[in-house]
C-alpha cells in the first residue's frame, strides 16, 4: 500500500533542523556573537598611494568575500612619519616607520590584545629602514603571536649583512611567502632558508568579464586605433622612456598605434621633485612629434576602468629597468585581462611568459621592443594565441585563489600553534612566548550570491548555445535538448524562489526547444546546429539519457503549476502526453532514472495510476539491476561507475516516494551510501573521473586526478537533498555543504570552479588546471546546485 505520508512530500515542504539552520544563514538570521579569530595585517594601507598598499586591500576584500565566519581581519597601517590619512573601519593600529619607540608600542598592544590570533606582515625594506633595521627585528623578535611574512622583494646575491638580517627575520616567523618559484629558490640557495618555511602564493589577479574589445575602444574613443598600454604609478624606473623611444619606428609601419600612460607619479617621487620625470617625457613626445599617439592618463582610476583599459589593450608593455624586480602588480593585472604582453626580463616575466604568451626583449632596448610591438600588432591570430593561453595560466592567480591559499597557509599556522608545546619549541625565545593559546581557524567557505548572468548571456531567442570559449558563448557549437532541459529545471527552481518575471521570457524559451525537438513519434532528437538544423550526431549517438532529460524537465514544470501561466504548464503537458508512450522502452539506467524523476514530478500534479505503473516498471528494472550487479564490496546499478551516478539512487528513492515500495527505499539508500563512501574523504568530494571510470573489482577511486565535472558534483547535491528529507539522522546535509565547496575551491587543486565575475562556471577540474571554457552543462549544474543550496 502506498505510503500516503511519502506520497505526499512536495519539493518545498519537508525541511530538517540543519535546512533551517542553513535557510537562516541565508535569509540574515545572525548566528549568536562569537569572537572569531583575529588576523592583524602590518601593511601600508589605502588611501595611502602605494603598490603593496592595493595588493593588501585586495587579498583581505578577497579573504573576506571568500570566507565566513572562520577570521575576522584587520590592519596596522604603516605610516612614514606624521600622516592625515582617513582609513576605514578595518584599520585597528597605525605604525610610524620612522619612530623606533612605536615599534616598541606596537608590540605591546599586539601582545595584550586577546583577540590578535595571527600577524601577517607585508614586507618591503623601504618600509622599514628609516628606523634602522633592529627596529623591525626587535620587534618580530618580542611580539609574541605567531607571525606570517610575505616578501615583496628578494633580492639575488645579497651580501652578507642583508643575507643575516633576512635570515634573522624568516627565523623568527612561522612561515615566509613569496610570489615566484624564482623567488622561493633564492630564498633557499643564497641565505639558507629552509625550503620547508618557504609558501609559494602568487600576485593575485582580478576575475575580468572580458568585454568586447570593439565596444571598449568605442567607448573610450580609440575606434580604429591599435593600443599600446602601460598603468601604474610613474617613476624613472618605470622605463617609459624606452617605448617613447620605440614609437617612431612603431608608427612608420603602423600609423593606427596609440600609447596610454596610464597612472599617476608616484608620491613619494612627487614630494622630492615633483613632475621632474612626466615632464621629460612630455618633452621627448614633443621632440618625436608623437602627440596622436602618446596619451598620458594623469590620474588614479577607479578599479572598473582601469580593468577596461586593460581589457581593450592590443598589446601590453612593461618596461621596468630594475632587474632585481621580483613581481609587479601592474604585470599580474595585464594578464588577467588577457593581454599579450612584452616585458623586460624581470624574475616575473621570465616565470611567466614563455613562446607562447609573450615576447621578453633586453633592458631600455627600444629597437627590441619596436620589433615586438610591430610583431604582434600585425598578427590578429599570434595576439588571441597569448591572450588564450595567458588566461589559462592566470587563473590559479585569482585573488579568489590567492584568498584560499592564504587561509590554508593561515589554518596550518594555527595549527601548528594552537598548544603550549607547540609555543615552547618556537624559534623565538622562550621567554617572550604567547601569552594567550593560538585558537584554530576553521574555514567556512561563503556563499556566492546566485547570478544568472552567464546562462542569459549563452542564451539566445531559440535556446541556449551548447559551449564558450571562456566565457564567450560559441554560437558555432550549437545546441542540444540536454542543456535546454537541464536549463528549464534550473531557470523554473529560480522562478519559483524569487518570483522573478524576468525569468519566464527563458522559461518560455527553453520549453520551445524541447517542443522543437520532439519528432512525430514523441521521441526527442538531441543536436541542434546555429542554423537551427539537426545535425548528423543524432543519428551516431544514443539520444536515450537525452530523452530521458527532455522527460524530467517537463515534468519538473509541470510541477510547478500552482505558479507558473497556464499557457507554459498546458505546452508541457502536450509534449510530454506525447513522450509518454516511449517510456516503457527506455533501458539505459540513467535514461530510466531522469525519467522517473520526470514522471515523479509530473504526478506531483497529475496524480494519474497510469503514470504510477510507468515509475514502478522502471524502477524495477533499476532494481533488478541492482540486485544482479551487486556484491559485498560493491552496491551498485552496474559494473562500472560513470557520469552523473547520484541520478540512479535519486531515483530509486523518488519511486519510493511514490509507490511506497520499501525495497526501493532500502536500494536507494545502500547504492547512494556506497557512491558517498568512493566520492568523499578527507574533507572534500572527488566525483568519478572520465578519464578514468571506476569498474567493480577497483573499489579504491583511482589515482589518477582530474577529469571530475560540475554535472556530477550537482546531481550528488540535488540527490542529498532528497535523502536528508528521508533520512535527517545520517548527516547528509553536511555532505552537502562539502560537495557545493568543490565549486568554491575545496578540491585538489584549491582553485575556484565557479567563476563570481561572470556567474558562469568552469567546464572541468582537471589533474593540474581548471578547463576555463564555462559552458551550459557546467553552468547550469552550478546554477541547479546553488539553487538547491539555498532552498535549504
Amino acid at each position: 500500500m502506498k505510503n500516503e505520508f511519502l506520497f505526499d512530500i512536495q519539493e518545498d515542504v519537508l525541511t530538517t533542523s540543519f535546512e533551517k539552520a542553513i535557510h537562516q544563514t541565508a535569509v540574515g538570521v545572525q548566528k549568536p556573537a562569537v569572537q572569531l579569530p583575529e588576523i592583524l595585517f602590518i601593511t601600508s594601507y589605502p588611501p595611502r598611494e602605494c603598490g603593496i598598499a592595493t595588493y593588501s586591500q585586495d587579498l583581505m576584500k578577497a579573504m573576506h568575500n571568500k570566507f565566513r565566519n572562520s577570521f575576522s581581519l584587520k590592519v596596522c597601517a604603516l605610516e612614514s612619519g606624521k600622516s592625515n590619512h582617513t582609513y576605514p573601519e578595518e584599520v585597528k593600529f597605525t605604525l610610524d616607520t620612522t619612530n623606533s619607540k612605536k615599534y616598541t608600542e606596537l608590540t605591546h598592544a599586539i601582545n595584550m590584545d586577546k583577540n590578535i590570533n595571527l600577524v601577517v606582515v607585508q614586507h618591503e625594506f623601504g618600509f622599514f629602514e628609516p628606523a634602522g633595521k633592529d627596529a623591525f627585528l626587535q620587534f618580530l623578535y618580542t611580539v609574541t603571536k605567531p607571525v606570517v611574512l610575505v616578501f615583496h622583494t628578494v633580492l639575488p646575491k645579497p651580501h652578507e649583512l642583508l643575507r643575516a638580517n633576512v635570515r634573522n627575520i624568516a627565523a623568527v616567523c612561522e612561515s615566509v611567502v613569496v610570489m615566484t618559484r624564482h623567488a622561493a629558490q633564492i630564498l633557499n640557495e643564497d641565505y639558507g632558508i629552509s625550503a620547508q618555511k618557504i609558501e609559494v602564493i602568487p600576485h593575485g589577479t582580478h576575475l575580468v568579464p572580458h568585454l568586447n574589445r570593439d565596444f571598449l575602444k568605442e567607448k573610450y574613443g580609440l575606434v580604429g586605433r591599435k593600443v599600446l598600454s602601460t598603468f601604474g604609478l610613474l617613476g624613472p624606473g618605470k622605463g617609459i622612456e624606452t617605448t617613447l623611444n620605440s614609437m617612431p619606428a612603431i608608427v612608420e609601419k603602423n600609423p593606427e598605434a596609440i600609447f596610454l600612460v596610464i597612472g599617476k607619479t608616484h608620491p613619494g617621487i612627487v614630494a622630492v621633485e615633483g613632475e621632474k620625470y612626466r615632464q621629460l617625457l612630455e618633452e621627448k613626445v614633443a621632440d618625436f612629434s608623437l602627440q596622436n599617439h602618446v596619451k598620458f592618463i594623469n590620474r588614479y582610476l577607479p578599479l572598473q576602468d582601469l580593468l577596461e583599459y586593460l581589457q581593450l589593450t592590443d598589446v601590453y608593455l612593461f618596461t621596468s629597468k630594475d632587474p632585481n624586480q621580483a613581481v609587479s602588480g601592474t604585470f599580474s593585472y595585464a594578464m588577467s585581462c588577457g593581454c599579450p604582453i612584452i616585458s623586460t626580463p624581470i624574475p616575473h616575466a621570465r616565470e611567466v611568459l614563455r613562446e607562447d604568451t609573450g615576447i621578453i626583449f633586453d633592458f631600455q632596448n627600444s629597437a627590441q621592443l619596436a620589433e615586438g610591438v610591430c610583431r604582434l600588432i600585425g598578427d590578429d591570430d599570434l595576439r588571441m594565441a597569448f591572450s588564450a593561453t595567458t588566461l589559462q595560466q592566470m587563473v590559479p592567480t585569482a585573488w579568489e585563489n590567492s584568498a584560499i591559499a592564504h587561509a590554508k597557509l593561515l589554518q596550518k599556522v594555527a595549527g601548528q600553534t594552537n598548544n603550549w608545546d607547540a609555543l615552547a619549541s618556537n624559534s623565538k625565545p622562550v621567554t617572550h612566548q604567547a601569552l594567550y593559546k593560538t585558537e584554530k581557524i576553521s574555514l567556512e567557505y561563503r556563499l556566492p550570491p546566485i547570478s544568472l548572468g552567464h546562462l542569459k548571456k549563452m542564451t539566445t531567442d531559440f535556446g541556449m548555445i551548447q559551449f564558450s570559449k571562456i566565457n564567450q558563448p560559441d554560437l558555432e557549437s550549437g545546441y542540444t535538448l540536454d542543456d535546454n532541459a537541464r536549463a528549464l529545471i534550473a531557470i523554473c527552481m529560480h522562478f519559483e524562489m524569487t518570483g522573478d518575471k524576468t525569468n519566464l521570457k527563458h522559461i518560455q524559451t527553453y520549453l520551445d526547444f524541447i517542443k522543437f525537438c520532439q519528432q512525430p513519434g514523441g521521441d526527442f532528437l538531441n543536436y541542434v546546429d546555429a542554423d537551427k538544423k539537426f545535425t548528423a550526431q543524432n543519428n551516431e549517438t544514443n539520444l536515450s539519457d537525452s530523452n530521458g532529460r527532455a522527460i524530467w524537465a517537463l515534468g519538473f514544470l509541470i510541477s510547478k503549476s500552482r505558479f507558473l501561466p497556464s499557457n507554459l504548464v498546458s505546452t508541457a503537458e502536450k509534449v510530454m502526453e506525447r513522450a509518454l508512450p516511449n517510456i516503457e522502452a527506455m533501458d539505459s539506467p540513467r535514461a530510466m532514472a531522469f525519467a522517473i524523476k520526470g514522471l515523479y514530478f509530473y504526478n506531483l500534479r497529475k496524480k494519474s495510476p497510469r503514470v504510477s505503473a510507468k515509475i514502478k516498471v522502471l524502477a524495477d528494472r533499476l532494481a533488478a539491476m541492482f540486485r544482479h550487479e551487486s556484491e559485498p564490496n560493491w552496491q551498485w546499478f552496474e559494473s562500472y561507475l560513470t557520469y552523473g551516478n547520484s541520478v540512479l539512487p535519486e531515483a530509486m528513492l523518488l519511486a519510493f516516494f511514490e509507490t511506497g515500495d520499501q525495497a526501493y527505499k532500502e536500494i536507494a539508500k545502500t547504492a547512494f551510501d556506497f557512491l558517498l563512501s568512493l566520492t568523499f574523504s578527507d574533507g572534500k568530494i572527488r566525483v568519478i573521473s572520465n578519464k578514468t571510470w571506476l569498474h567493480k573489482g577497483h573499489e579504491a577511486v583511482p589515482a589518477t586526478l582530474g577529469g571530475e565535472q560540475p554535472i556530477d558534483v550537482a546531481y550528488t547535491i540535488l540527490a542529498i537533498y532528497k535523502f536528508d528529507k528521508v533520512f535527517p539522522a545520517e548527516n547528509y546535509g553536511r555532505k552537502m555543504a562539502t560537495a557545493f565547496d568543490w565549486f568554491l575551491g575545496n578540491n585538489h587543486l584549491n582553485q575556484i570552479i565557479y567563476n563570481p565575475c561572470t556567474g558562469g562556471c568552469y567546464d572541468g577540474l582537471e589533474e593540474k588546471n581548471v578547463n576555463l571554457n564555462q559552458g551550459a552543462e557546467s553552468t547550469i549544474s552550478y546554477l541547479m546546485a546553488r539553487l538547491t543550496v539555498e532552498k535549504f
